[in-house]
């Protein structure tokens, strides 16, 4: 006689056990990502609420005016923060068009040309701009960089392009070598190497297959980099970018040593002495006497951060756009 086996349909206790298990287990940790993701989230906005609750009175009291106006007169007490944001934004798109080039060129130059004997020493003296104090830079800033822009670029700046329409108005005025250009060289080398180690990155990350496909169709090598390496960085390289723009926006020591802090107006040249919102804090924030200037400042300290957010969006923004590069040229 023989006899028929047939397996059981359901699997064994010990297997529904291990199961059960392993999806506890994953919710677990599921869990535990979405709360960790929301921290930053949360932080961000307890953060704003403080800042926010401090500055109540003066954003009552001052209201839209705070961001429009350019009067800062501690003594009877009117306030506005135009000039701040004004030349935070100056200084920062300064560094940021000065570092970006340089930047950029370096992590090229590392990632597909220099042999590696050449390429990492370069890379490692870069980076070694990023472990600098910020008070560091501010003294050779002040004692080094401010006298050479002083004395020698700023003149030769006014010389080149004084005579020329747009140029004129961004170099008008004395050459006094503690303004929002001088704050905007020293952010660009202090970015640079933000930006550099990025883009290196991402020029590392770009397939093999992309460059040997186009050096197979009898492509230069400069040819195999622009049609099929740099489209396929761009996001990335505007990610490098937005990381960069973040740490000038913020950036206070360095910046508060050469801008000047002497003038509230808003003015085209770069060699207009200034204020940024940051340096405006370092500066004033001891100095604060008063409930409604001390409101004022914390107020100061709530429009970077919004100032910072909205920038870092963009950022984003423009990332995501890039981002869609690379279809597009392989589609066309």
């Amino acid at each position: 006689m023989r006899m028929v086996v047939t397996a059981s349909a359901d699997p064994p206790a010990a297997q529904l056990k291990t199961r059960g298990s392993a999806a506890t287990g994953d919710q677990r940790f599921a869990g535990l990502t979405i709360l960790m993701a929301t921290g930053a989230l949360t932080t961000f906005l307890a953060l704003a609420t403080l800042l926010a609750a401090y500055s109540w009175p003066s954003l009552v009291r001052y209201g839209p005016g705070f961001l429009t106006t350019t009067a800062w007169d501690p003594v009877f007490a009117r306030f506005g923060a135009a000039h701040l944001v004004y030349g935070t934004l100056v200084t920062s798109a300064v560094a940021l068009l000065l570092a970006t080039p340089i930047a950029v060129g370096t992590a090229l130059f590392v990632a597909e040309y220099a042999p590696d004997w050449l390429g990492e020493p370069v890379a490692f003296l870069v980076e070694l701009l990023a472990v600098i104090p910020s008070i560091i830079y501010g003294l050779w800033g002040f004692f080094v960089l401010a006298p050479i822009m002083r004395e020698t670029v700023e003149p030769a700046l006014q010389a080149t392009l004084g005579h020329v329409p747009l140029g004129g108005a961004l170099v008008a005025g004395p050459a006094m070598g503690r303004d929002l250009l001088t704050g905007g060289v020293i952010l660009a080398l202090m970015i640079l190497p933000t930006i550099m180690v990025v883009a290196r990155e991402v020029f590392r990350a770009v397939p093999d297959t992309q460059r040997e496909g186009m050096l197979a169709l009898g492509a230069t090598h400069w040819e195999a980099v622009r049609y099929a390496v740099l489209p396929y960085v761009a996001g990335g390289i505007a990610g490098a970018m937005g990381l960069g723009l973040a740490r000038a926006l913020g950036e206070t020591m360095a910046v508060t040593m050469v801008i000047g802090n002497s003038s509230r107006a808003i003015s085209p040249s770069l060699f207009t002495p200034g204020y940024t919102l940051a340096s405006a804090i370092a500066n004033q924030f001891t100095e604060a006497d008063t409930p409604i200037y001390f409101s004022a400042i914390v107020e100061v300290a709530l429009v970077l951060l919004l100032v910072s957010t909205l920038v870092n969006l963009l950022a984003r923004l423009l990332v995501a756009r890039f981002v869609r590069a690379p279809a597009a040229v392989s589609a066309g």
